[in-house]
């Protein structure tokens, strides 16, 4: 019997975040946009890439801390 290889679950759970992140995502699509034509390499669009990221990251966290009789989020305990 050949062993099945594993699943990375966090990809299927960023991908099921994203649409929750629209906002952070056109900021950053705007701010790629608006600097596209930077010639000098000064401007870039660090900060709203990751605030997209951040935003995704929080929703996963938040699906992969979860217990049915114990859930951390943003850091508080609840029962």
């Amino acid at each position: 019997m050949a062993e099945e290889e594993a699943v990375d679950q966090k990809r299927y759970f960023e991908e099921s975040c994203k649409p929750k992140c629209v906002k952070p995502l056109l900021e950053y699509q705007a701010c790629v946009k608006r600097i596209q034509d930077d010639e000098s390499g000064h401007k870039h669009c660090t900060g709203q890439y990751f605030d997209y990221w951040h935003c995704v990251d929080k929703c996963v966290s938040g699906v992969f801390l979860y217990t049915p009789k114990v859930s951390f989020y943003d850091g508080k305990l609840y029962r």
